[in-house]
């Protein structure tokens, strides 16, 4: 790795070494998977003075694993959406391809098991268009025909979505070319799938991947909920070393094509002139020229915490901040058993289950720390992953999202109280699916909460997903108002928290997206290649 001597200087007798160069091009604040595809799509691009600064010692943020005894624990990545097969991949699938990052995928055996033991629910539904549709009609029998035909719809608008968001279209051919993605736009995902005939139970089955975007679907734009299921209906993948397989890759890569990627060195300050970034400030003082910089950091951050001097904050971005909602962040337990998935009860890779389905009643039980939650999700990485631990173990995750605000609350106090009561709430409530106590069986637990979360990565309020979509605040309407939040010249974000919304697959359309823009802004000045 380069190692700059510019700057130098001796202070007290001891020299003092700058790791960095005068000036670069770009800075990227944060070596997560959306700093990193900026960095790729920059580079594809032919712009390579790029310097990447990482406060922790390892690449990826949430996108790790971790080590306790002989076992390597995935941290967070539930299954990689966007991947697709050899044959048919899909956005982010192809995106690792044409960067020439080569993962290891693993695919995931079936979709999701849905599983409410007070009333009766209990099925399993597979990838594939019509696969899914056979097992939603095995348990809604009659509904085979229509929930295809609705399935092949969220693919016509999931085409729509990926299409429009990379090309400029008119008003004439959106209507003949994209005619589902207009007639849906505007409404929420209860209102189309009544319109479909989809309700009653056949509704609730189909709707269990909502949390992951955090929104009832009543609030739920269907655009968001249709991209969600057209996607993860084509089969989901993880990676064989973990998701600190993609980091890794992803890191080598980026320093491959020439960039200097910096760890355990935080950005304290973006510097702005005259509503322009002019570069940043680390932790350890160094001052850093740049003519554009990408921020990993949410703009709830940035902009009350990070713009020096503060008065180049314009009001409209504190506005923004104000009317943005965060989404869901996590409760995760996550534990090593002894013995087999079998033997402990566990029969799929990802289960939702709880109470009820109904996401009003899911949502409201999220907005406290009370009670028990109510719905949660699991994941047994043996499933998709054999050789995740030993022989004779088991890997798995039990987690529940739910809004942040209760947390703001917990004291430092009751905060650790809170969190062992949250885990023995959550176990108890995956034993219920289980039929089988594993609790004396437990040889590895950790638990994760936006705490944690807030603490690691710096997430604002520890949320990973960004800010909600919602009916009046979603991805489909900010691709619609591009630059509407360009607040200072030169700054992009890439994260969670930017156009598309939340998730690892999307954190890399978002870091794209950053790229795009600063590559389209050279353009207009002349400067792109």
């Amino acid at each position: 790795m380069k190692r700059y001597m510019t700057n130098g200087s001796h202070k007290g007798g001891t020299c003092t070494m700058s790791f960095y160069k005068d000036h670069y091009q770009v800075v990227i604040m944060g070596g997560g998977l959306a700093g990193m595809a900026c960095a790729l799509r920059l580079q594809k691009w032919g712009i390579k003075d790029i310097l990447i600064l990482e406060k922790h010692n390892l690449p990826g943020g949430l996108a790790t694993d971790f080590v306790r005894d002989e076992f390597e624990i995935e941290a967070t990545l539930h299954e990689m959406m966007s991947i697709g097969d050899e044959n048919d991949k899909l956005k982010v699938g192809a995106f690792f391809d044409e960067m020439g990052v080569k993962i290891d995928w693993l695919k995931v055996p079936e979709c999701y098991r849905v599983v409410v033991p007070g009333e009766d629910i209990d099925m399993t539904v597979h990838d594939g268009y019509e696969r899914a549709a056979r097992d939603f009609d095995a348990a809604v029998p009659g509904c085979y025909d229509k929930v295809l035909d609705f399935i092949k719809m969220m693919r016509r608008v999931y085409d729509s979505m990926n299409y429009l968001s990379t090309h400029e279209v008119s008003k004439v051919k959106m209507l003949k070319d994209h005619t589902d993605f207009v007639r849906t736009l505007g409404y929420s995902a209860s209102e189309v799938m009544a319109a479909c005939g989809i309700d009653g139970r056949l509704k609730e089955l189909m709707t269990p991947y909502w949390i992951y975007v955090g929104n009832p679907l009543d609030d739920l734009p269907f655009t968001i909920y249709a991209f969600l299921m057209a996607d993860y209906l084509t089969g989901s993948y993880v990676c064989r070393g973990y998701s600190h397989e993609m980091s890794m890759k992803m890191q080598q890569k980026v320093e491959e094509n020439g960039a200097q990627f910096e760890f355990r060195q935080e950005v304290e300050k973006i510097l702005v002139k005259d509503g322009k970034v002019t570069g940043v400030r680390t932790a350890r003082g160094d001052e850093i020229s740049a003519d554009y910089v990408v921020s990993a950091a949410y703009p709830n951050k940035v902009y009350t915490q990070m713009i020096e001097p503060a008065s180049e904050v314009p009001p409209e971005a504190i506005q923004m901040i104000n009317a943005r909602r965060l989404s869901v962040c996590p409760v995760s337990i996550i534990l090593v058993l002894e013995g087999t998935p079998e033997e402990n009860g566990i029969t799929n890779y990802s289960t939702f289950s709880g109470d009820t389905l109904d996401t009003n009643v899911i949502w409201q039980n999220g907005l406290s720390l009370d009670e028990p939650f109510n719905y949660i999700t699991t994941i047994c990485l043996n499933y998709a992953n054999p050789k995740c631990v030993p022989e004779g173990y088991t890997q798995l995750s039990i987690t529940a999202l739910h809004l942040v605000e209760p947390w703001l609350t917990v004291t430092e106090d009751e905060y650790f109280d809170r969190k062992r009561r949250l885990a023995n709430e959550m176990i108890e409530k995956c034993l219920e699916v289980t039929k089988v106590d594993f609790r004396d069986r437990i040889v590895e637990l950790e638990v994760e909460t936006p705490v944690t979360v807030a603490h690691y990565v710096g997430a604002w309020k520890g949320s990973i997903y960004g800010y909600s979509h919602s009916m009046d605040d979603h991805a489909v309407a900010r691709k619609q108002m591009p630059g509407a939040e360009d607040f200072i010249e030169g700054l992009a974000f890439a994260g969670a928290h930017a156009i598309s919304g939340d998730g690892m697959g999307p954190a890399i359309t978002n870091g794209q997206a950053a790229a795009k823009a600063i590559h389209d802004d050279l353009a207009r000045k002349g400067e792109a290649k």
